[in-house]
């Protein structure tokens, strides 16, 4: 519904007292008038383009709620945090809140104390969160990251597909969807699928004049020391330098620091509360260098870092852009510099073909989905690894199934609800009257006690009770919120109803083989992609701008393919893979016959390619796991199959 002018203030005045701008950035008045003359609206700005301030701003001007939708647990921390200091209430939903800190944001959203709200995209298969914001107004639904609903994208994210369905449902007012890594069949694919006009979709551009790109070719051996060359090249500042690998991180972080760079490792391997140190130290220090994978950098808002270096091949242009994209955001020079070395190649390929499941897996999940009557519901970890799925992947194929209208999933529930009273349970009853006390009444009566916690099977409840299961989910957490009981739930299940059953199983196995075989070409594209523009005889920065759809006519001068002209990458390095470990690989593959079952799981095993499968049978830990991880994966395999 349009917003009134006297509904939604002034947006100048707003940006003065409450953030301490005097103007807003390019792109952001146009989206924030979109969003309070009560349109939906796109923003693709680059990574420290002002994005966040396009919700934050008319979060303080809308009535009800503003949800924001992030992926980004660390994005959540650090812009609640700005906020709070602002005196703006916002808070968070996510996985590190315990019982007591979860009540008290519900308590404060059903208040109406919250003017943002920050969840994952994950949550909303949350049955208990889903019944809790439905008597909400939600008067702006952002959605950060937006590019995940594109399976044109870079970062395709099965979730994020049903996020329009949920802002439908919860009869949220607006819809922004906010990106920094947009191409512009992206852009479309993000328009379409949020209902956004392409009128209301503005887009600022993505090149940076003040940062500039540098592509330096090395050999692996000398790497460690350009990158030390690099730093002492310039002056002592803030850096973060980006590795694909976790051991990786730890090496090169322990490598600076032992010449005298102050610097540490982050990636998710560690336990969060030394990643918020990490982090913590990072923002306060001018001098702070991180060593990270892809975990770190996600909503880090600090704008005087001064150099990105790519210390491995960044997996794609628009991974590449996000990443350098966080230097220099206070619009001073800032060295973007990739350190090439095509030995990457083999382990980032390497994730890209892990993720595409053997053709009889998917037979054998298409046959068992199939199977399970109209209605059904599946635990996804367990249908992983009884077909040896990535469950991100899984999750992909069973959105496959229901754009290609086979399937429809409903709202996803847990399987077991514990309940521990932290009264008496008459004395909570003594609380209620008439229906509500008879009703509660019977709840406890259907519960079954072991020594200090109670079980429900709520659909169970449901029937006996003549209720809904909605119902009694929604006075388990009310009663949680008074901190009358304790309540746990576990083991989250995936409804799902078959709309039509395809003419032949086989032949829709096949369709979805074929599918996730395009998409790994796609990614091996992308890889080419960053190769094409290391080795371009033309402005860098103009060919980034390109790709994501801003057409440049003067070069920047500054970027390495200005300065010094094309690159010629050295020929990969393939070794030659040893008769002894093919006849060691089948003589395995002969007893692993349930787990080895292809040329490809083979060729995936020995290139150090884990699988639901391998894990379960400890094969991760067998001395031919990974013993051909420095050879191509596509050599590894048309090895194995001319010798199968």
């Amino acid at each position: 519904m349009p917003g009134k002018k006297n509904e939604t203030g002034d947006i100048q005045s707003t940006l003065q007292q409450h953030f301490g701008f005097s103007e807003l950035l390019p792109g952001q008045q146009a989206v924030i008038q979109h969003l309070l003359d009560g349109h939906s609206a796109a923003a693709i700005f680059p990574t420290g383009g002002g994005k966040s301030l396009c919700y934050q701003l008319p979060a303080l001007l809308l009535p009800g709620v503003t949800l924001v939708v992030s992926p980004l647990i660390a994005l959540m921390k650090d812009q609640i945090d700005a906020l709070g200091k602002r005196g703006i209430k916002a808070q968070r939903l996510d996985s590190s809140l315990d019982a007591g800190e979860y009540r008290e944001v519900m308590r404060q959203l059903r208040d109406g104390e919250l003017r943002l709200l920050y969840v994952a995209p994950e949550r909303f298969n949350n049955e208990r969160f889903r019944e809790s914001m439905r008597p909400i107004r939600i008067s702006l639904f952002a959605v950060d990251e937006a590019h995940c609903i594109s399976e044109w994208g870079h970062n395709f994210r099965p979730d994020y597909l049903k996020l329009a369905g949920f802002a439908h449902e919860f009869n949220a007012e607006r819809i922004l969807a906010l990106t920094a890594t947009a191409t512009p069949a992206v852009l479309d694919d993000i328009c379409r699928l949020f209902a956004i006009t392409p009128a209301h979709a503005t887009n600022t551009g993505f090149y940076r004049p003040n940062l500039k790109i540098d592509t330096t070719i090395v050999v692996a051996s000398e790497r460690d020391n350009a990158l030390l060359s690099a730093l002492r090249e310039n002056a002592p500042a803030a850096a973060i330098v980006y590795v694909t690998l976790q051991k990786t991180a730890e090496t090169v972080a322990r490598m600076l620091a032992d010449n005298g760079f102050p610097a540490r490792a982050y990636h998710a391997g560690l336990k969060p509360n030394i990643r918020n140190q990490i982090q913590e130290w990072f923002m306060s220090a001018d001098t702070a260098i991180v060593v990270a994978t892809i975990a770190f950098g996600m909503g880090v808002d600090k704008s005087d870092i001064r150099a990105v270096y790519h210390y491995n091949l960044p997996k794609s242009l628009e991974n590449y852009s996000q990443e350098i994209g966080r230097a220099g955001r206070d619009g001073r020079l800032s060295i973007c510099q990739m350190l090439v070395c095509p030995d990457d190649l083999n382990v980032l390929e390497n994730f890209i073909y892990g993720d595409t499941p053997d053709k009889a897996a998917l037979r054998s999940l298409v046959d068992a989905l199939f199977s399970l009557g109209e209605k059904f519901d599946v635990s996804l970890h367990t249908l992983a690894g009884t077909h040896d799925i990535r469950p991100l992947v899984l999750r992909t194929l069973l959105t496959y199934l229901e754009l290609g209208n086979y399937l429809k999933g409903g709202t996803p529930f847990y399987a077991h609800y514990q309940f521990k009273p932290l009264l008496d349970l008459q004395t909570i009853l003594a609380r209620f009257e008439g229906e509500r006390h008879a009703f509660l009444a019977g709840l406890f009566r259907q519960a079954k006690k072991a020594r200090t916690w109670f079980s429900i099977d709520l659909d169970q409840a449901a029937t006996t009770l003549n209720t809904s299961r909605e119902r009694i989910v929604r006075a388990l957490d009310w009663l949680g919120e008074q901190q009358l009981l304790e309540v746990k739930v576990a083991g989250i299940r995936h409804r799902y109803q078959r709309l039509n059953q395809p003419d032949s199983l086989e032949a829709l196995a096949e369709d979805l083989y074929q599918r996730v075989l395009a998409r790994e070409q796609a990614e091996i594209h992308r890889l080419q992609q960053i190769l094409d523009l290391i080795t371009l005889d033309d402005c860098q920065s103009n060919a980034l701008a390109a790709h994501f759809g801003e057409q440049r006519t003067q070069a920047c001068g500054h970027c390495s393919g200005c300065l010094r002209g094309k690159s010629e990458l050295p020929p990969r390095h393939t070794p030659i893979i040893s008769e002894d470990i093919l006849h060691a690989a089948y003589t395995l593959q002969q007893e692993q016959a349930d787990v080895l079952t292809s040329p490809r799981l083979l060729s995936r095993f020995l290139c150090g390619i884990g699988s639901p499968r391998i894990s379960r049978n400890k094969l991760s830990t067998h001395t031919l796991f990974g013993s051909l991880g420095n050879v191509p994966f596509a050599e590894v395999m048309a090895q194995i199959e001319q010798h199968q």
